[in-house]
């Protein structure tokens, strides 16, 4: 009985291994030159966080002298050697080291009958920082510093005293250095923890986990497992998958080969499984938006008058008096497109029909013809800022009747205007909306610069290196005041369909 136990769980365990561990559609890598770019701007935000440290006013006695410091002041500092590096399995190592921070503060000193008021200049040397940043999905799979842990230590202060007194006050200073040096000390890691805890997750607050991309389709770009570290990459797992509006919850399961990023040279990698692009063809799909009409005058002249011609004996066979009603083109896809993405290029397959109809006015339409129809069409992948966008060429096209052989060898006389039809009609409407493109999940304020797309078997990536178009503490007072960003869909107003509409 055991032995039988056993053997079912070694028959299960592929499978709820498989189960568990869903294939991303979208993967983005951040190598260690993106991150040395994000600890040049992290150092300035560090910076800015360090000189608002609030340090608690200072009193005491030690025998005869009495001593009030407050309205303690940040003047400058200076982080000569800092270090960001990625830590394996979930981390990243924020080091600060032989850094100075010189201060300014108020003095009021009570030594025997002699009181004194004014101002002292003091620095902190060998200042020394170690923060480790955990990060994690967090409920709605959006990326999160869930954790951080800090070490602050100052190696010396001094205080320069000036005045009359200043022999006196040197002598006395070791009260005063000693405590602030510690008060200050104790203030580093608290501020450092609200910059990343608070402030830096609200940047992450930006970065698009389900957002809509118009009024048919939205975008899921939730994180499926937390992130993966190690001593060169930062690797990201996004669902990246579409859906229709109308069924939010419906989820498309993915079959497409996983994307495998090897590089490391430029600064991030975004990779596309056929899965990404399949997932918006099935969204426009269920929206019924694949499909367009032309009637009357849209109709192109050359193109109808070799229609009537074609069908002139049909018309007369089903009801003369017709024969000058406006014609009617449908053309509307009937399965949900497929992409394929091999080294050689990225190709998207169409199945389509189309009803040929004449509509006389007051009277049902009349079914002249109805024909299959697939095309092949060539896609190019490009990504502008954060926006991936696609630009499509029509190269193979072929129709044929849905009715008998002998019908569709009639039908090839239409092959080459029909598909002059697509180009010069239908693909430049589709091409107008895919060029808008849909966003890529990064903060706001970072772009991306000098793309460059590889195709794969069954993905592709796109490698660029990285630029702040805003600086870090420019985001985060932007949205301080404004709501937390909800787990519910926004609408995306920069960004639009990544297929036809209806017309």
């Amino acid at each position: 009985m055991a032995a039988g136990s056993q053997l079912l769980l070694l028959l299960l365990l592929p499978g709820l291994t498989a189960a568990s561990h869903s294939p991303p559609g979208c993967k983005i890598r951040i190598t260690s030159k993106g991150l040395d770019l994000v600890k040049h701007e992290g150092l300035r935000f560090v910076e800015q966080e360090l000189e608002n440290i609030t340090v608690s006013d200072l009193h005491g006695k030690e025998g005869q002298f009495h001593y009030n410091i407050s309205q303690v002041k940040v003047m400058d500092l200076q982080l000569p050697f800092s270090n960001l590096h990625f830590q394996p399995q979930q981390h990243l190592a924020f080091n600060i080291n032989n850094a100075s921070i010189s201060l300014r503060f108020r003095r009021q000193l009570l030594y025997w009958f002699f009181y004194d008021i004014g101002s002292i200049n003091a620095s902190a040397d060998g200042v020394h920082i170690h923060t480790v940043l955990q990060l994690a999905k967090d409920e709605v799979g959006r990326l999160k510093i869930s954790n951080m842990s800090c070490n602050a230590s100052i190696a010396r202060m001094h205080a320069g005293f000036s005045g009359t007194l200043r022999k006196v006050y040197e002598f006395l200073s070791t009260f005063i250095v000693t405590g602030m040096r510690f008060l200050l000390s104790q203030q580093i890691c608290p501020s450092l923890e609200h910059a990343s805890l608070v402030l830096l997750n609200s940047l992450l607050d930006t970065v698009p986990v389900r957002n809509y991309v118009d009024e048919h389709i939205g975008i899921d770009y939730s994180l499926l497992r937390d992130p993966v570290v190690s001593p060169e990459t930062l690797d990201l797992d996004f669902k990246g998958m579409f859906f229709y509006r109308a069924r939010e919850d419906q989820e498309l399961e993915n079959h497409a080969v996983e994307p495998v990023i090897k590089e490391t040279e430029r600064m991030v990698y975004v990779a596309f499984s056929e899965y990404f692009f399949d997932s918006a063809m099935h969204a426009y799909f269920q929206a019924s938006v694949l499909a367009m009409q032309l009637e009357g005058e849209k109709v192109p002249k050359d193109l109808e008058v070799l229609l009537r011609a074609t069908f002139f004996g049909t018309i007369f066979m089903l009801n003369p008096a017709v024969v000058d009603a406006p014609l009617r083109l449908v053309l509307q896809v009937s399965a949900p497109p497929r992409c394929v993405i091999k080294p050689s290029g990225t190709s998207i397959s169409v199945s389509a029909f189309l009803n040929i109809s004449l509509v006389p006015a007051d009277r049902p339409a009349v079914q002249l013809s109805s024909m299959a129809m697939e095309s092949k069409l060539s896609a190019k992948v490009y990504l502008q800022g954060k926006a991936l966008r696609v630009q499509l060429d029509l190269r193979r096209f072929r129709i044929y009747s849905k009715q008998s052989a002998l019908e569709s060898l009639a039908l090839f006389s239409l092959q080459a205007p029909l598909k002059t039809l697509l180009q010069l009609t239908i693909m430049p409407i589709i091409n107008e909306r895919t060029k808008k493109g849909v966003q890529i999940p990064l903060p706001e304020g970072m772009d991306f610069t000098r793309e460059v797309v590889t195709n794969h078997a069954g993905f592709l990536t796109v490698g660029a290196d990285l630029h702040f178009s805003k600086g870090l503490r420019e985001v985060i007072e932007k949205y301080r005041s404004a709501p937390a960003v909800p787990a519910e869909p926004t609408v995306q107003t920069t960004a639009a369909s990544t297929g036809p509409h209806q017309l």
